[in-house]
């Protein structure tokens, strides 16, 4: 076992950076369909104000996510908008409180929650701007 884990620890950072990436991508996919209307989803055609204000979060802080630009603040304020999305998107989705993600349709905002509070607290791996920036 000391082996195995001998072997993966040197790839740590760069896996690190890649989920870092592909969490912002997918937050990112989640912004550009809420605001640019790309692609068209009927679910996301006339949508309230606070999910447009979600949109513009994931839209910007996912771009910054993918670059890995401030990657802690980011993340953690993403964190907080995933919370916030469950509680308020998921959560009373049936009209009373449910707290079962497999009924809600909560499991997304959960995973990304948990995933940005991740990314909060170790960072943005080796290929960030936030290492280049270190760097220097």
């Amino acid at each position: 076992m000391d082996q195995f884990n001998r072997m993966l620890v040197r790839w740590e950072p760069m896996v690190l950076s890649i989920f870092r990436i592909m969490v912002g991508l997918l937050l990112f996919q989640y912004g550009v369909a809420k605001i640019l209307k790309f692609p068209v989803l009927p679910y996301f055609a006339n949508i309230p104000p606070l999910i447009v204000a979600a949109g513009w979060l994931e839209l910007v802080l996912g771009a910054l996510l993918i670059l890995g630009l401030f990657t802690r603040p980011v993340a953690f304020i993403l964190s907080g908008e995933m919370a916030f999305a469950y509680f308020m998107g998921h959560m009373f989705k049936t009209g009373s409180p449910v707290f079962i993600p497999l009924l809600n349709g909560g499991n997304a905002a959960i995973l990304f929650c948990f995933a940005c509070l991740y990314l909060a607290c170790a960072g943005g791996g080796l290929w960030s701007l936030d290492a280049t920036m270190r760097k220097r």
